[in-house]
């Protein structure tokens, strides 16, 4: 709450524009070679990791700095019959540092047993991209807690799907393995296409004149345009598949899904007089 600059009652909207301002304030590309805008950055990151999310505070306002491990905490109640550690007074008699004791009571530090280590705190991030962005693999950059990590965005994520990097989360607890990074992508779509799995669907206007007789049209693609063939007396509505011209299918190289595409005939307008007559005879014919 200090590293943020918020009270411990502040709201979740509070806490988010504090880190956002502190964050502009001290980011490393606007402080560059300058450590102790590093140093703040990273704790910025830290303090943002625990109280933005609900879980997490609630831990951290349970049990201080030891919130990390909570659960293995719970867990050494539970088998101490439920018993807590500062005793029917409640916790708020006991002092900050005694939980840190408890641990080293209940696995090793303290009392000379082999010391149990701990899997670090994982930590979640959102990376919001566009269909363009992933429809090829690439590698891109991210600073998480002041720290640059480049990824490979493999090609056809796609909206809500998470990836772990692995060792890039908060350190293990007495010298345990390292968390975990999990990122979230938030895929937008600023296309004309719409996505569904690794398909894509396109509605093409027709002008009446080629649904008829048939003929040549050149349609968008994800890739670029391509030339169809339309079919003589082609129906308002038909579909027509291009396979292999849909979106990349994820973790599979070089495989992609189909494009759908939709005629929509357009029906003129302003018809001149002859226009009228020449249709006029069409009907009659029919």
């Amino acid at each position: 709450y200090e590293t943020l600059g918020v009270t411990k009652g502040a709201t979740a909207d509070e806490i988010k524009k504090a880190y956002r301002k502190l964050a502009r304030k001290y980011h490393p590309d606007l402080n560059p070679n300058d450590k102790q805008a590093e140093q703040k950055f990273k704790e910025l990151n830290e303090a943002n990791e625990v109280l933005s999310n609900v879980e997490n505070r609630k831990k951290y306002d349970e049990y201080g700095k030891d919130w990390k491990h909570a659960d293995k905490f719970e867990e050494a109640k539970k088998q101490q019959g439920g018993r807590t550690y500062y005793g029917e007074q409640g916790r708020n008699q006991g002092d900050a540092n005694d939980y840190s004791s408890f641990f080293e009571s209940m696995f090793g530090q303290g009392n000379g047993r082999n010391t149990s280590q701990f899997k670090g705190q994982d930590f979640n991030a959102e990376v919001t991209l566009t269909l363009k962005d992933v429809f090829e693999t690439h590698q891109r950059t991210f600073t998480v807690n002041g720290k640059n990590i480049r990824i490979t965005i493999p090609a056809g994520v796609v909206n809500g799907q998470k990836i772990k990097i692995k060792g890039q989360g908060s350190p293990g607890y007495n010298n345990g393995p390292n968390g975990d990074l999990i990122i979230l992508f938030n895929i937008e779509n600023h296309s004309d296409f719409k996505l569904d799995n690794s398909n894509l669907y396109s509605d093409v206007k027709l002008d009446l004149y080629t649904s008829l007789l048939g003929g040549e049209i050149f349609v968008d693609t994800f890739t670029g345009k391509v030339k169809l063939t339309v079919k003589p007396e082609t129906q308002n509505g038909t579909k027509v598949k291009l396979k292999g011209k849909g979106f990349p299918i994820y973790k599979k190289e070089g495989q992609f899904g189909d494009l759908y595409i939709t005629y929509l005939i357009e029906i003129p307008t302003q018809l001149t007089d002859r226009e009228k007559e020449l249709f006029t005879e069409l009907k009659k014919l029919r």
